[in-house]
């Protein structure tokens, strides 16, 4: 599992590192490289590459639109980070970006970022046709924006100090984190021109994977140490985030997240061996350690 998280990592920095190379200069380019290049697991490519293997897709197309789904993702962490939202000192073990680079700065390479993303996604060397590129962009757009990861982050922290339904809970981590998931397992299928009742299908998996993951995440901020975490840990407790730790317990989160892999489990089942990867990639969300 690792050599595989390493190989499309190693892959997606080097289409990055290229496609930034041939961008004209600017003052923005180097904190948008310090928070892009700077570490994480590459998971949210991985799932798009798991899905994209079952449906037969070529591994260069996938990679580049990995390559956008990493862009946003930087983009969100280095936003989140700020005094004004989560305010984190420390990201993958470095000071984070307005720490290194300022806060107006930050702002300014975090929108960079976010823009490179549509950039990658309606580029020539991505060879597909003109519709399939709006169509990814449309869904990536989405996922982003108000009803998405920006929506998310903005009920995460409307939510603090404050006793939230279960529901919400969930809608705001489905909406915070899982709706990019929702597009890395949308986007083969849209490549591949499937209709919208099987896309939308895979939209829920993604939705439900992302669910997963914050999850984990939650359970890394109560349990883990800031070392392996590579950030600072305990802070949900401290700011009174509203998740499912605080509201259901550790022991009760734990199974919650056992419940949800075999949900996705059981809808990936179709696909028999063709998902393993998939599984794989699933337990490792779980148990891995940052």
């Amino acid at each position: 599992m690792q050599k595989k998280l390493n190989k499309i990592a190693r892959d997606t920095n080097f289409f990055l590192k290229n496609f930034i190379k041939k961008q004209k200069k600017s003052e923005l380019i180097t904190p948008m490289k310090y928070g892009l290049f700077s570490g994480g697991k590459k998971i949210r490519s991985k799932i798009l590459i798991d899905i994209g293997l079952l449906f037969k897709l070529d591994y260069k197309s996938l990679i580049m639109i990995g390559s956008a789904v990493e862009c946003i993702h930087a983009y969100s962490l280095i936003h989140d980070d700020l005094p004004c939202m989560d305010d984190d000192s420390i990201r993958r073990g470095k000071p984070s970006t307005h720490i290194k680079f300022g806060e107006s700065t930050a702002v300014l390479a975090g929108n960079s970022l976010l823009t490179m993303a549509f950039e990658i996604l309606s580029h020539k060397h991505l060879n597909l046709s003109e519709k399939i590129k709006i169509d990814l962009i449309n869904k990536i757009s989405e996922s982003s924006g108000h009803l998405g990861i920006a929506g998310g982050q903005y009920l995460d922290l409307s939510f603090e100090h404050r006793k939230i339904s279960k529901n919400k809970i969930v809608e705001m981590e489905i909406k915070k984190t899982g709706k990019l998931f929702s597009f890395c397992c949308a986007a083969p299928l849209i490549v591949k021109k499937k209709k919208k009742k099987e896309i939308k299908e895979f939209e829920d998996i993604g939705a439900d994977i992302g669910l997963l993951f914050q999850v984990a995440d939650d359970l890394i901020d109560y349990k883990g140490d800031s070392l392996t975490a590579g950030k600072k840990t305990g802070k949900d407790k401290k700011k009174g985030k509203a998740t499912l730790i605080s509201l259901l317990g550790h022991k009760n989160t734990i199974k919650y997240a056992n419940k949800l892999i075999l949900k996705i489990n059981n809808k990936l089942k179709k696909y028999g061996s063709k998902s393993n990867n998939l599984s794989e990639t699933l337990d490792y969300i779980l148990n891995r350690n940052k």
